[in-house]
């Protein structure tokens, strides 16, 4: 709760440490739900910005600050999916060469078999750990130190998000 303290003191290395610590993670949710890089990154900018803006309204009584910074992303990125000129952009894209990459391609992408989909059932905090760890392959150091959470947590939580997994696919 120190942090939150000093980011309700606006101070700028807590920021700095709040970016550089959940940053990733929040790419993460954002490239989902908004899956083109260069917007994807502007909304994190925009994300960055309502946190810096709207810290005095978190209540640590409601959930935690990652809980909460999670949802002003995805709120930020269904926004920017639902925007006009996010529907016009995908209606004029331009054919590139990437659309001939993929072809003849036998790989199987997780979202047409409808794993991702079975994923986003888990809860928020299960959700973020199977997406960093194997959808983006992320060990489980790395994400212990991106979310800032211990590193047996990260392992408790991920068995934990596996065998629910394991429950829906049944």
């Amino acid at each position: 709760m120190e942090l939150v303290m000093l980011l309700k003191q606006r101070q700028q290395f807590a920021f700095s440490y709040l970016y550089d610590n959940y940053s990733a993670a929040l790419h993460t949710i954002i490239l989902n739900i908004v899956s083109d890089h260069e917007l994807a990154s502007d909304v994190l900018q925009e994300v960055f910005v309502k946190i810096w803006k709207q810290i005095e309204s978190y209540d640590d009584s409601k959930g935690r600050l990652f809980t909460w910074m999670l949802n002003i992303s995805r709120n930020a990125s269904i926004d920017m999916v639902r925007s006009k000129a996010f529907q016009n952009s995908q209606q004029n894209r331009e054919l590139t060469e990437s659309v001939y990459d993929s072809g003849g391609s036998t790989r199987v992408d997780t979202d047409q078999i409808g794993l991702r989909k079975i994923v986003h059932q888990l809860k928020d905090e299960y959700k973020v750990l199977i997406e960093l760890s194997y959808f983006q392959g992320y060990t489980q150091d790395e994400i212990s130190k991106m979310l800032g959470i211990p590193l047996g947590t990260v392992k408790t939580r991920l068995r934990s998000a596996l065998i629910q997994l394991r429950k829906f696919v049944k």
